[in-house]
């Protein structure tokens, strides 16, 4: 059967939104019955050819400063874990590194063309995003240390042996640090503001399980009385930091389809607000010297969100019906909540803090999920409209 050449024709509109050139590499993808026009991501192609020369050499010169501490410091063999371990300088020296790349590979992608989500992130929310991915990686490596430190118990290597193991997790963590530098957009920050939340307070949880913080309420784990109140806090203060940031650039990005749009303006300025008290929770804990302001500021969280589900109807354009009947069944479900713990006592204090926190923390992620498919939806009415004009 003979082949047939097939051209395709794009809008100018998308040609001038996503910077097209005659040279411009691009691929049709099958997806789900539906043919998908990609551009070949010339960050990706970098990535497997010059940009893995940095991994490599900064994983090298790690490894070796590594080798020649030990040098200096007249060691013959190095511990797994400990105070002065492979374990210790593995996590301190691949976090700054990786910390570093990923910096400088984000913003060496801002003068990408291809790249829509760097050139509408502002400078004041880049340390916030560095810092994140920071923190996932060092959650990463202490808890990859722990198991081997629990799996090879006792385990001392000589210098030579411990600076290739520094390598080997050099060359991982820088790759991958640089990977998400490059591939980083509002799917990937909504990923990080998840990780970051409940890795926080699952920590939290943890180092004050002796304490029998369940017994109190949720707050306690902020407080002065808890094993580590200033990691609760700092992760609520870290999270309010990072859903500003996210809020920023989708907003940003809307602008160009919905220009001036008071509906919109509403909706930023409230998921704002709500990102911001979240953050006074952490910064007033339910100490005694504070409890009254914690106490406002978490009531106020909750008038934000019940704020949010209401006007949710008339402030996102182009709302679904499903996600509109889910809005109003995660209200329904937060007053059944209040009822079961104010009325008939089913719930304790911390089971109902529990409870309303991860049912109106996962709408307002499902809610930010929804404005950026509205800015995809944007592009495609571009598309759509650009098509009926090519057929005129």
């Amino acid at each position: 059967m003979k082949s047939k050449d097939f051209q395709l024709k794009i809008p100018p509109e998308i040609s001038e939104q996503l910077k097209l050139t005659d040279k411009t590499p691009v691929k049709l993808v099958v997806k789900r019955d539906r043919l998908v026009v990609q551009l070949e991501e010339p960050r990706l192609q970098l990535f497997q050819n010059r940009v893995l020369i940095w991994p490599v050499v900064t994983a090298l010169l790690t490894s070796i400063g590594f080798y020649v501490f030990c040098l200096w410091r007249g060691l013959n063999s190095v511990p797994l874990v400990g105070d002065w371990s492979l374990a210790t300088a593995i996590i301190v020296l691949e976090v700054i590194m990786g910390t570093l790349l990923f910096a400088g590979f984000f913003i060496r992608d801002r003068n990408n063309p291809q790249n829509h989500f760097t050139k509408n992130i502002y400078w004041r929310n880049f340390p916030v995003i560095v810092l994140s991915f920071a923190l996932i990686l060092t959650l990463v490596l202490v808890g990859s240390m722990w198991l081997l430190g629990v799996l090879f118990k006792g385990a001392i290597f000589g210098t030579v042996t411990a600076s290739i193991i520094m390598f080997a997790f050099g060359l991982v963590t820088n790759s991958a640090m640089v990977y998400f530098a490059l591939i980083v957009d509002a799917g990937v920050l909504s990923t990080v503001l998840v990780l970051v939340i409940i890795s926080g307070v699952v920590i939290a949880m943890a180092v004050n399980n002796q304490k029998y913080w369940w017994q109190h309420n949720l707050s306690f784990l902020g407080t002065s009385n808890a094993s580590s109140g200033w990691q609760f806090n700092a992760t609520l203060i870290f999270s309010a930091l990072l859903m500003i940031a996210l809020i920023d650039y989708l907003f940003v990005s809307l602008h160009e389809f919905f220009p001036r749009s008071r509906r919109l303006l509403v909706l930023r300025i409230l998921l704002t607000l709500t990102a911001v008290d979240l953050g006074l929770v952490g910064v007033f804990p339910n100490n005694v010297n504070s409890h009254d302001l914690h106490d406002e500021v978490a009531i106020f969280l909750v008038y934000f969100i019940i704020a949010l589900i209401i006007g949710v109807r008339w402030l996102l354009p182009n709302i679904t019906k499903d996600f509109l009947y889910l809005s109003y069944g995660v209200g329904i479900a937060l007053v059944i909540a209040e009822l079961l713990f104010q009325v008939f006592g089913y719930f304790s204090l911390t089971a109902f803090e529990m409870v309303g926190f991860v049912i109106a923390f996962g709408w307002l992620l499902m809610l930010l999920d929804r404005i950026e498919a509205l800015i995809n939806s944007g592009t495609e009415g571009l598309i759509e409209q650009g098509a009926e004009t090519a057929k005129e």
